[in-house]
């Protein structure tokens, strides 16, 4: 048996109900989540067997998240504890000609203080097929940048596949690294690559095209200059408004660009962690599936992840194939 292995922050999401504003809301709802953990949570719910690596707070909050993961069965025998709080974050869900706003407060939170020397990444990485990292681990501070680092080389060591969705946030990033620099870094110690032209323009400090041609010429730039990257997969939102969005897959392989047919989701009920269901829809497509198939399934994981609430995509695999194959009409199952 083999497990995938994801590291991040574990974040509260605090939000006013339904599509409120938190100058009219009086109460609140939160929802665990997190980039890293959102793909192993829905992972999980595929069947595959997690484990997720962090550091939490040490008191009744940190102890509930770590709870809330166990729910899931994932393995949390690598999340640590520290004295600093769990980060947290805000967001007012829009709604049609309204955009979601978002603010955050996790700098300073126990992720951010994670301690390297904390993670026996030998250990955690044995029996491990997929290692899962993402851009936004290494912006929050110079240990969890450590801590992600120690474990990409042990991985590369080993001979893990490892995917890596680099998104870069400019509001992270304030300790004194360049974060362009520390993404072309560690996604050296990747194999496969997921994001677009965006993506690759902010590891390579390239100015790439956003259509097809300068997705193709971006991603053979990308393997020209990291070689351990083998495939690379994109995910193409198109916002109409709030509550009406497109979801199309892409990807360039084996010097083939391939791509999905356009899903349409309307209404949108939660944006949040869309891309996360992408991610770990690709994952246990690449395990189960060829690669064009992977990519399809990963693009209904998408588009059925906007219409639950909450970060993380509790669909079961059945669910996504439904929506894959074409059996999206919505009638109610008996």
């Amino acid at each position: 048996m083999s497990k995938i292995v994801t590291f991040g922050e574990v974040i509260m999401r605090i939000s006013p109900p339904g599509n409120r504003t938190m100058k009219q809301s009086h109460e609140m709802e939160f929802f665990f989540g997190g980039t890293e953990l959102n793909v192993a949570a829905s992972l999980a719910t595929m069947g595959c067997e997690v484990q997720h690596v962090s550091s939490v707070s040490d008191d009744f909050v940190g102890e509930s998240a770590v709870s809330f993961i166990r729910g899931f069965g994932i393995d949390v025998t690598f999340i640590n504890k520290n004295e600093h709080p769990l980060g947290l974050y805000f967001l007012e869900v829009g709604s049609s000609v309204r955009a979601s706003r978002i603010a955050y407060n996790r700098l300073n939170g126990s992720f951010a203080n994670i301690r390297p020397e904390k993670i026996d990444w030998k250990k955690v990485l044995e029996r491990c097929e997929y290692f899962h990292w993402t851009g936004i681990s290494p912006g929050i501070s110079e240990s969890a940048y450590e801590a992600l680092k120690e474990g990409l080389k042990t991985a590369q060591h080993i001979g893990v596949e490892v995917t890596t969705d680099p998104a870069y946030r400019s509001n992270l990033w304030k300790y004194g690294k360049k974060g362009s620099e520390v993404l072309k870094e560690l996604v050296s110690y990747s194999t496969i690559f997921i994001g677009g032209v965006n993506e690759i323009n902010e590891v390579l400090g390239t100015r790439f095209s956003s259509d097809k041609e300068g997705f193709i010429e971006a991603c053979k730039e990308l393997k020209k200059q990291i070689p351990s990257v083998h495939r690379i997969f994109d995910k193409i939102r198109i916002g109409v408004t709030a509550s009406s969005q497109q979801t199309q897959g892409r990807a360039w392989v084996n010097e083939n660009y391939f791509e999905t047919n356009l899903l349409e989701i309307n209404p949108v009920v939660d944006r949040v962690g869309t891309g996360d269901a992408f991610a770990a829809g690709l994952i246990y497509g690449l395990k189960n599936f060829d690669d064009e198939k992977a990519l399809n399934f990963a693009n209904a994981a998408c588009a059925i992840k906007h219409t639950i609430p909450g970060d993380i995509n509790y669909s079961s695999v059945e669910d996504i194939l439904e929506v894959m194959n074409g059996n999206s009409g919505g009638r109610i199952k008996r």
